[in-house]
Parts: structure tokens; C-alpha cells; sequence
């Protein structure tokens, strides 16, 4: 929707693609939406950073996104939940640690990496995945935003991140994509036209334990609904267990073995 928003210092004004209708969004409105949700986690406004960006245009998004950080705070004294601020800063390194310290002098109560997974590669983000992770309070939750594949949450966690949220598992359901123990599965695929076996036999989510690749490719191929939703829940669910095996591994002190399939 960038095309149809305008960031200013008072906050993001834009107009629906729905209707026409135009909106602002400043930091004060944003708090006011999110306590009015129930949010268990708020999150401050912030300006996510295109890539590439020049170092001068990223420094510019940053520094408002500081600016707003201060503003949310103190719109959302009475919050209901946490508060998070984000760091930006896009691929500089300088940028990320001037937005961190600005954000630990406020009184947040869990910090998110944002403006990554945006197209830079998989090595600079996991620079600065780890970079700027090492910027913020161990003692607090630290979130990365929008990521994202499997591996990447592993990489992650190892780099000193606690949460994650992407869309990935639900959309690739949708479009057909499921992850398994042993790897992906295209169920469209004309391989699992005959295949009665469970989609991933270490799974036990409903999808697994009631329903073939073949049912699955049969429902995905017919354009039934029902073939999004099975999808769905196992790609959910698989994600789930990823995390309860990574949470399991830092337990038992075997992160730095532990693998997960190249998907």
C-alpha cells in the first residue's frame, strides 16, 4: 500500500484500497487502536525502512522511528499489555545500534528487530539479526519481525532472539507449500496422486493423523476449501513443534547440533 500513504513527522496518513476513505495513523492513534484490541503486546509506530536504502534516507526513517517510539510511551501509560519498541536502521549496523540505544533509555518492556527479511541476503541478515539482538537487554523479550523460513528461526534463536511471527506457514499452506520433518512437500505435485501415506509421519496434528497425500493433493487440485485449512493446521502445527524442539534443545544444551530440513 506504499502508493498510497504519505509518512510525515505526525505520523502515516494513507487512503484505503478499499473504499477511498482517507486515514492517519500518528503514534497516539496507534496506542489508542491497540488498547482498545486488548493487545497483549502493543507495539510502538514505526517507519519500516525500504531495502535497499541509501545510508542518508535510512538514517532519516530511523531517527523518526525513535521520535515515535517516545511519543507511543508516553501515549500508553495505562496500556493493558506490553510495549515494544523496534529497531530500524536497515542493513547499517551504525544505524541499528544509534535506534537501540535510543530505545533502551525508554521504558519498554520487550524490543522487536524490524525492517528485515526485506530482499537483503540471508548472510546480512543474520549480521545483523545478531548484531543488533547483542544491542538489546538479555533480560527482556527480544523479537524478530516477519521471519520467516525454518532455518531461519534456528539461526535466529542461536543469535539471542525470542519471539517470531510471519505469515509463512499459513500462506505457503494456502498456496500448496507444507513443511515436513523430512523436507517440503509441493501436494500439487503429481508424485502424491497415489500417496497414501500421512503428509509427515513424526506429525501429530489432524491433518496427519486422518488424511493421505493423496486426499490432500485430490482437495488442493479441486480447489476445495477444506484442502487450505488441513494445510493449515499442519503447517501451524509443525512450526509449533519447531519451536517446542529448539525451546527442548536449549534445555538439554544441544542448540548448536540441533538441525532442522533445508526447506
Amino acid at each position: 500500500l506504499g502508493q498510497l500513504a504519505r509518512v510525515t513527522e505526525e505520523g502515516a496518513r494513507f487512503q484505503s484500497h478499499i473504499d477511498g476513505s482517507r486515514h492517519l495513523i500518528s503514534p497516539e492513534r496507534a496506542m489508542e487502536i491497540q488498547v482498545a484490541l486488548g493487545s497483549d503486546i502493543i507495539m510502538a509506530l514505526d517507519e519500516c525502512t525500504p531495502y535497499p536504502s541509501t545510508y542518508d534516507s535510512a538514517r532519516l526513517s530511523m531517527e523518526l522511528t525513535c521520535r515515535w517510539a517516545e511519543r507511543c510511551v508516553a501515549a500508553a501509560e495505562d496500556r493493558p499489555g506490553g510495549l515494544f519498541g523496534i529497531v530500524q536502521g536497515s542493513i547499517y549496523p551504525e544505524l541499528r545500534s544509534r535506534c537501540a540505544d535510543v530505545l533502551r533509555e525508554l521504558p519498554f518492556d520487550g524490543y522487536a528487530i524490524g525492517g528485515l527479511a526485506m530482499g537483503e541476503p540471508q548472510e546480512t541478515m543474520y549480521d545483523l539479526v545478531g548484531h543488533t539482538a547483542s544491542q538489546l537487554p538479555a533480560h527482556q523479550p527480544r523479537y524478530l519481525m516477519g521471519v520467516g523460513r525454518p532455518r531461519d528461526l534456528l539461526q535466529s534463536v542461536r543469535l539471542g532472539v525470542d519471539m517470531f511471527d510471519c505469515v509463512m506457514p499459513t500462506r505457503n499452506a494456502r498456496n500448496g507449500f507444507l513443511f515436513t520433518s523430512e523436507g517440503r512437500v509441493v501436494i500439487k505435485n503429481a508424485r502424491y496422486r497415489d500417496d497414501d501415506r500421512p503428509l509427515d509421519p513424526a506429525c501429530e496434528c489432524y491433518t496427519c493423523q486422518h488424511h493421505s497425500r493423496a486426499y490432500l493433493r485430490h482437495l488442493f487440485m479441486a480447489g476445495e476449501i477444506l484442502g487450505l485449512h488441513l494445510n493449515t493446521v499442519h503447517n501451524v502445527t509443525y512450526y509449533v513443534q519447531l519451536m517446542a524442539q529448539i525451546r527442548q534443545a536449549i534445555r538439554s544444551g544441544t542448540l548448536a547440533e540441533f538441525t532442522v530440513p533445508d526447506v
